[in-house]
Formats: structure tokens, C-alpha cells, sequence
């Protein structure tokens, strides 16, 4: 835990002028407030004070004033901006202190909390994929015809994704790798596995600094799940592990596969309630375009250690790097809620001692008839987002994970999304059928 001394002090050292204080809505959108570095001592001391009722998914106008509380742990220098600013991320409180319910980074200090009380923390890696495509001639259009880990001259954009890694280095991340990605223009950039309040920080920030330092290069760089038709989407595969300080539980040496009960439990829980859970990784209309066979993307639930088809792949490293990593999430979801039910719904696995049955070890699921699924007894996750919302309402364990004003705004707001979408005419459908009928 950083001191408050301390943060000024750098504020001082590095002459910075600005201060931005950043939180998100609950969809996940970065929101923030800038006050100059002057202002930072009393901000960190009192809070800064700030209208909940603008913000979508907070507060009536009528129960507006909200407070931003700095937490000074995720206090870093912005190395893209030409003035000296630097940024710390906020929890969101009632003016009288008390934690606000429709702060998502709040809801997953509750859930870790929940977790930390039964012996548990949740470790995550994440391997975010986006896309950078540019304008022209009034389209947007791909910037490059790359394709996995390829590099100039077909990755065009190699300079500009070093640049990215040498930002995100400078703030602090340990980047692992960043690579092309399968697709024209898209890229992945991975970072050190961590604690899960962190990592959901860092999905935040990484966001915003590759989004960022795109434009400034006119660019526009995407985390939407699905930009072009006929090439793979951006997933953002999710690694978990449960610890109990610096033992891995999903680890058993004594086990013929290495994986303990606990691991067995976890990913049968990710399984059961996977159709909830991917209302919330996976909550835009467009995710539904990723999650559909042909690109990698996985459809059906079920798991396996070395199939890459299942939704749930058992990678071969044992002892502390003993994981399960979960294939459906996509980067458009907001990390903080993504991360609360995945945690709520593995230990509900855990504590009911749910068996994930046989893994799918040598079986390409795209291949096999309806038949052999439903013999398997493996279940498709939902087609589109209201099947998704559909199955969040029903399932309590993943409703519990969110709290009750979450919840209800999420689920209004997705629904509304939804439809307008089933009342809008697509183009396709203006090219499919206006002449033909």
C-alpha cells in the first residue's frame, strides 16, 4: 500500500501538472475527472465530489452527489501525454463514505473479499486481442494483411504495437509478449498474471493506452469483439487459478493429471453456469458474432487439456502455473464484472463438489453431429445476446455476484440494447431479399 507522502513526492519529482481521476460505468467505459496536481493533497484526504446522476448506470438526478476515493496503489505517470499527467484510479462512495453499489471495481472487492474469508484468491491472466484499422476514402479499412505472428512488411503496424509495449512498460506492466495476431490488422498484447483486482485495473489502462496512442498515429485501434465479417474476432482468453498465499490449489502432485479437486470443482462451476456468465463477458450484440464455428472461438461447453475447441482448455504447466483458462470472454466486457462472476460461479463449483465429467481431449467438437454432443452431454453456449440475458436471470449464483442496483441496470440497458437491435433493418437483409420479394 502506497503512502500518501510518498505520491506526492513523486508529483512533485516529476513535475506533474495534472491529475486525472479515473473510474468506470458500469458497461466498462472509462470515465474520469482531471484536477490539477495542486488539488491532489485534498482530494486524497476528502475525496473529490462529482454528479453520479451523468453517468450511466449510477444514480437519479434527484440522489446525485457522488464521491471519488483515489486508490493510491494504482498511481502512475502517463508517458503519451505531452503536459506531465498522471492518473489513479478511483472507487466510487456516497457522499458519506459508505461504498456505492453501482461501483463495479467496489462489487469485485466484495466478491474477492467473499472469497479471501473461504481461503481463496483469484489469480488472472488475460490475453486481450484488438484490432487497428485506419480511415479511407470514407470507410474504415484494414491497416495491414498480417496474419499470426507475422511481421514486416505484412505486419505494418510492428513499430507502432512496440510503441505500445514501451508505454505500458513505463507504466509499470510486464509485458510477456505482443505479437499479430490471426487476423488482418489485429494485434495481442499479453501481460504478467496477478491478483484480479490489478488485472482488472490493467485491462483498463491497456485499453485506453492502445487506443490512444493509435489515434495519435491515425489510427483507430478496437477491442470490439467482431469488426470484420469472414476473419476471427478478439477474444480475451482469461487464465484462473485459485491460491491460499503462494500454494496453487488447482495443483495436486498426487493426482494422475495434476489437477486437484478443487481445479475439477472450479471448471465444473464454469461450465454449469456459463450460459449466465457470458452475458457479462461476452455483452454486446456483436459478441455473437465471434461465438459461432469456423474461428477458433469456442461454442460448446465443455473442457478439455489440450483441445483448443471446448470452452475451457487445461493448459500442460503443472505446480504454481496449474490453470484453467476460459476461452469465451471478449474484450469489450467490463473486466471488473467479468471477473466477479467467473469467481462467483468457479467457487459455487467448488463448495457443491461439481465433477466436469471427461475432458474432450481428442475430440474436435465442430465435427460432431448433434447426436454425439447430446451423448457427451455437452450444451451449446447462448446464440445471441438475449438468449444470454435470458439465462443471467435464471441463474442465481451468477446474479449474486453483482449487486442488486448492477444488476438491474446492466440487465435493462442490455435488453434495450437487444431490442433496438431486432428492430433495425441490416443492410444484408436490404441486399438478401428487397429484389427477390
Amino acid at each position: 500500500m502506497r503512502e500518501v507522502q510518498e505520491v506526492l513526492k513523486e508529483v512533485e519529482q516529476a513535475g506533474i501538472r495534472f491529475v486525472r481521476l479515473q473510474f468506470v460505468d458500469v458497461l466498462g467505459i472509462p470515465k474520469n475527472v482531471e484536477i490539477p496536481a495542486k488539488k491532489l493533497p485534498a482530494a486524497l484526504e476528502e475525496g473529490v465530489n462529482f454528479d453520479g446522476s451523468s453517468i450511466q448506470g449510477f444514480v437519479r438526478i434527484e440522489e446525485s452527489d457522488m464521491k471519488l476515493v483515489p486508490d493510491l496503489d494504482t498511481f502512475i505517470v502517463c508517458p503519451w501525454e505531452e503536459e506531465r499527467v498522471a492518473r489513479v484510479i478511483c472507487d466510487v462512495r456516497r457522499p458519506d463514505g459508505s461504498p456505492f453499489e453501482g461501483c463495479p471495481r467496489t462489487n469485485l472487492k466484495r466478491v474477492l473479499e467473499e472469497a479471501r474469508k473461504k481461503g481463496y484468491e483469484l489469480k488472472v491472466g488475460t490475453e486481450a486481442e484488438f484490432f487497428i484499422l485506419k480511415h479511407e476514402g470514407g470507410r474504415v479499412v484494414v491497416s495491414d494483411h498480417g496474419s499470426y505472428f507475422d511481421l514486416l512488411p505484412l505486419d505494418l503496424e510492428e513499430s507502432l504495437r512496440r510503441d505500445m509495449v514501451i508505454a505500458l512498460e513505463e507504466l509499470g506492466f510486464r509485458i510477456e509478449a505482443s505479437h499479430h495476431e490471426v487476423a488482418p490488422s489485429q494485434h495481442e498484447i499479453d501481460f504478467e498474471y496477478g491478483d484480479a483486482l490489478k488485472i482488472a485495473d490493467n485491462l483498463i489502462t491497456l485499453k485506453l493506452a492502445v487506443k490512444t496512442l493509435a489515434l495519435r498515429k491515425g489510427y483507430i485501434a478496437t477491442f470490439m469483439p467482431k469488426p470484420l465479417y469472414g476473419v476471427p474476432g478478439s477474444g480475451m482468453h482469461t487464465h484462473l487459478s485459485l491460491f491460499r498465499g503462494e500454494e496453487n490449489l488447482f495443483y495436486d502432485p498426487h493426482s494422475p493429471d495434476g489437477l486437484s479437486r478443487v481445479a475439477k470443482g472450479f471448471i465444473a462451476g464454469l461450465l454449469e453456469h456459463a450460459p449466465a456468465i457470458t452475458a457479462i463477458t461476452n455483452p454486446l450484440v456483436n459478441s455473437y458474432k465471434r461465438l459461432v464455428p469456423g474461428y477458433e472461438a469456442p461454442v460448446y461447453i465443455a473442457w478439455a487439456e489440450k483441445n483448443r475447441s471446448p470452452l475451457v482448455r487445461v493448459p500442460p504447466q503443472r505446480g504454481k502455473g496449474t490453470r484453467a483458462e476460459f476461452r469465451s470472454p471478449d474484450p469489450s466486457c467490463n473486466p471488473y464484472l467479468a471477473f466477479a462472476v467467473i469467481l462467483k460461479a468457479g467457487i459455487d463449483g467448488v463448495e457443491r463438489g461439481l465433477d466436469p465429467g471427461r475432458p474432450c481431449n481428442n475430440v474436435n467438437l465442430y465435427d460432431l453431429t448433434p447426436e454425439e454432443r447430446e451423448e457427451w452431454g455437452i450444451r451449446h453456449l447462448p446464440r445471441n445476446l438475449g438468449e444470454a440475458l435470458c439465462a443471467l436471470e435464471r441463474d442465481e449464483v451468477v446474479k449474486s455476484a453483482l449487486t442488486p442496483h448492477i444488476l438491474d441496470y446492466f440487465l435493462k440497458a442490455k435488453r434495450q440494447e437487444w431490442e433496438e437491435f431486432q428492430r433495425v433493418v441490416h443492410p444484408w437483409e436490404i441486399e438478401r431479399y428487397l429484389e427477390l420479394y
